[in-house]
């Protein structure tokens, strides 16, 4: 997760300038499933365009672990239930 780190680092240290605004609004949109501008990446500079790749790179690699620990979770929940059979469906959402 080292470029997450590095976009918060750069947003936390010059959050005025356009690049930093592009790159978090980059990352409201990736954590509120909200739609971003592609174009708007084409503006940044080649590192920063590249950071933003990685972000995005990261980013899925998160939400593919954090559905990974939920799956672990319902797993364990459904064994402490217990094998036998229940009438009706029980709601495991998380």
């Amino acid at each position: 997760m080292n470029a997450i780190r590095e976009v918060q680092r750069q947003i936390k240290f010059n959050p005025y300038t356009d690049w930093s605004q592009t790159l978090a609004d980059l990352v409201i949109s990736l954590e509120s499933d909200t739609p971003f501008q592609l174009e708007r990446l084409y503006t940044l500079d080649l590192h920063t365009f590249d950071l933003a790749l990685k972000v995005i790179e990261e980013w899925r690699l998160d939400r593919y672990y954090a559905r990974k620990m939920k799956l672990v979770d319902m797993s364990l929940l459904a064994k402490a239930l217990g094998k036998e059979p229940l009438h009706g469906a029980i709601d495991l959402s998380m």
